[in-house]
């Protein structure tokens, strides 16, 4: 039961960062909120492709996490045992460069990352 409530919890954070690309993807000017403020308000048509990477990227780490889990794709199990340590790492990684990022207002994602980074770990450990 305790992990159904972590991987929900990781579950909407990340679906959080999640929404924010794909609003970056379609144009509204969230600029200064994502890579360092280098391209504040509507960012350029690349960095919007960018974005739509990033949104991809984040649902590939959620179905990773899901099928360490077990929620997901329970035949995959084995691969989501690796697998997690790989969205452990980003995550972590992810808190560590949001901390230390130029753009003020883009560390407000540096709580969020570290959410996604303790309950990855928790479902890591479990």
């Amino acid at each position: 039961m305790q992990l159904q409530w972590i991987f929900a919890i990781h579950s909407f954070f990340l679906s959080i960062i999640i929404i924010f690309q794909i609003c970056l993807a379609v144009g509204l000017p969230w600029g200064s909120a994502s890579m360092g403020g280098k391209f504040p308000g509507v960012q350029p048509p690349s960095m919007r492709f960018v974005a739509v990477i990033n949104a991809l990227l984040l649902v590939s780490l959620g179905i990773i996490t899901g099928v360490k889990t077990g929620f997901l794709f329970p035949k995959f199990h084995s691969l989501g045992e690796i697998g997690i340590w790989v969205v452990v790492a980003f995550f972590g990684l992810g808190t560590f460069m949001n901390s230390i990022t130029p753009s003020k207002i883009e560390r407000i994602w540096a709580p969020i990352a570290g959410i996604l980074f303790l309950t990855s770990l928790w479902i890591g450990i479990n």
